[in-house]
Parts: structure tokens; sequence; C-alpha cells
């Protein structure tokens, strides 16, 4: 076999790089989150499989806030709330 130069990719991500892609707009769906049904119970936060979703404090409470930037709009979180106060809507 000749002896020839390969050239190196870099097939790994760095860390922290997935914070300059911005993915929020391959969504067609998009969560919406009804403050006054939100208890804080944390489980969208838990089954979010891009990690969106923080608790944020509202006057005291625990509500729910997604980061539209990076939702991809699977509808996991809205599936899954136990009081139903995620709806998914057509993104316009």
């Amino acid at each position: 076999m000749a002896n020839t130069k390969r050239s190196k990719k870099n097939i790994v991500v760095a860390p922290n790089s997935a914070l300059k892609n911005k993915t929020g707009a391959w969504r067609t769906f998009k969560p919406q989150v009804d403050l006054a049904k939100c208890i804080g119970c944390s489980v969208c936060v838990k089954v979010c499989p891009e990690g969106t979703i923080d608790l944020i404090d509202i006057k005291g409470q625990k509500k729910s806030q997604i980061n539209y930037d990076y939702c991809k709009g699977c509808g996991v979180c809205s599936a899954e709330c136990p009081v139903k106060a995620i709806i998914m809507n057509l993104e316009k």
C-alpha cells in the first residue's frame, strides 16, 4: 500500500457548539405554555429530548418556559404534561 497522507476530518463536535446552531426554525408545531394551568411539576423539563424547557420563577411559583431558538416542536412535552398546560399550535 502506498504511503499516502490522509486528511484528518474532525467528526467530534466541540463542547457548547450546539448553542451556536439554533434549530428552532425546523419545527412545524410550536408548543405554547398556558401559565394559568402550569403547576411547575417539571415533567416537561424531564421529557424534552432537546433540553429546551426550564422552570422559571413567576410571582413565587415555578412555571415552564420554552427556549424557541432550539425547540424542534416534537410535542413530547405536550403529550406528557399531566395538566395539559402545553398546547401544540401550527407555527406561523
